[in-house]
């Protein structure tokens, strides 16, 4: 059967956060702070072990109930995002409590984030072949600035974010917004994301899938160059 439209996750799939040390040496430094390296290093360390940053790592480090409970609906709405988030950042002291909302604000700008080597190259191959293209995503805030700003927007067809609608993948309803949008049935259609569990969830309505791994962007040159031969 024919692909006749491709649906992309976005973090780990097409685009990566920076590390988080680059993260919070950013802020540090737009906030004008002096910080000795031994210390932004180890602060650095324990918020990737909270999982502060959206995006990257995953937490590891104990979670408060009130948190983990918020935490498992944070892409529902952009005020639970910006609350687990900034909530998990501030289980760790930082030398100025505004830092936390600063790194919320930090992650959401296109400077943050960086295309995989080959997004570009696969995104304007489908639009050749008159593939079209959705970006299906567990977000809490709006991504598309970060799409303008690398210059990759003109390739996608449809945004479908999570926090936009109040739902989160595997939920299918999500995948049947973006399937709508593009006017294609499932079956049609190809998911392609790095979560086994959220991305997954496309196959539930009847797309194909496919998985990428998250690797950082230095480290994945062509990644998703195999999404063309699925294509054919």
């Amino acid at each position: 059967m024919a692909i006749k439209g491709v649906l992309f996750d976005f973090s780990g799939t097409l685009f990566r956060i920076e590390s988080t040390e680059s993260w919070l040496r950013a802020v540090v430094t737009e906030a004008g702070l002096a910080l000795p390296e031994g210390e932004l290093a180890r602060a650095a360390e324990r918020l990737e072990s909270a999982g502060a940053l959206a995006g990257g790592a995953l937490p590891t480090a104990p979670m408060p109930d009130d948190l983990a409970a918020l935490w498992a609906v944070r892409d529902r709405s952009a005020e639970a995002h910006r609350a687990a988030y900034t909530g998990l950042s501030r289980q760790v002291p930082l030398p100025d409590p505004r830092l936390h909302d600063a790194l919320y604000d930090r992650h959401m700008t296109p400077a943050a984030w960086r295309p995989y080597p080959d997004t570009a190259e696969v995104l304007g191959a489908l639009r050749q072949r008159g593939v079209a293209v959705g970006v299906v995503s567990n977000i809490g805030w709006d991504l598309r600035p970060v799409f303008r700003e690398h210059g990759v927007a003109p390739y996608v067809d449809t945004f479908v974010l999570s926090y936009e609608h109040g739902i989160q993948k595997p939920d299918t309803r999500l995948f049947a917004l973006a399937c709508d949008a593009l006017g294609l049935a499932p079956q049609d259609t190809l998911m392609v994301g790095d979560d086994r569990s959220a991305d997954g969830g496309a196959a539930d309505l009847g797309c194909a899938v496919h998985f990428v791994d998250p690797r950082p962007v230095s480290e994945r040159p062509d990644g998703l160059r195999p999404v063309l031969d699925l294509i054919g």
